[in-house]
């Protein structure tokens, strides 16, 4: 359990741009290789509550699982394998540098549209177990 770590947050609308991230053949071929799944086209965002935003700091420190471009068009990013609720998936930490997020916002690959998976909208609240034994 020493290598589990859980957040806390409040589901969120994200900027809709995630979907061309992981539409990208690489990035499928990548996740299924390296995470075990392709991804849904987009990702669920979470804004990280008060009490997790320490434990969000640490996690982007992590190098994580990383996702490497093979060109320059697009970026290279890393993943942290993840669950929430029964439900695999994985955190996205994209580089500082081309995140649109604000940096208490969390990014969550999964195989299926979790909202829909999980029966969840804007404004519910949700905890994200992170697996950082690999």
């Amino acid at each position: 359990m020493k290598n589990n770590w859980f957040i806390t947050g409040r589901v969120i609308s994200g900027a809709q741009k995630a979907s061309y991230f992981t539409n990208i053949p690489w990035v499928q071929e990548q996740c299924l290789e390296k995470l075990g799944f392709r991804p849904y086209p987009g990702t669920l965002n979470i804004e990280v509550c008060e009490g997790s935003s320490r434990a969000l700091l640490e996690l982007r420190k992590r190098k994580g699982i990383v996702l490497n471009s093979p060109d320059e068009e697009t970026c290279s990013a890393s993943a942290l394998p993840a669950r929430v609720e029964l439900l695999e998936c994985a955190i996205i930490i994209p580089p500082e540098s081309v995140n649109i997020h604000g940096r208490n916002i969390l990014e969550i690959l999964a195989p299926v549209k979790l909202k829909d998976a999980l029966g969840v909208r804007d404004g519910d609240i949700l905890t994200v177990l992170v697996d950082l034994a690999n």
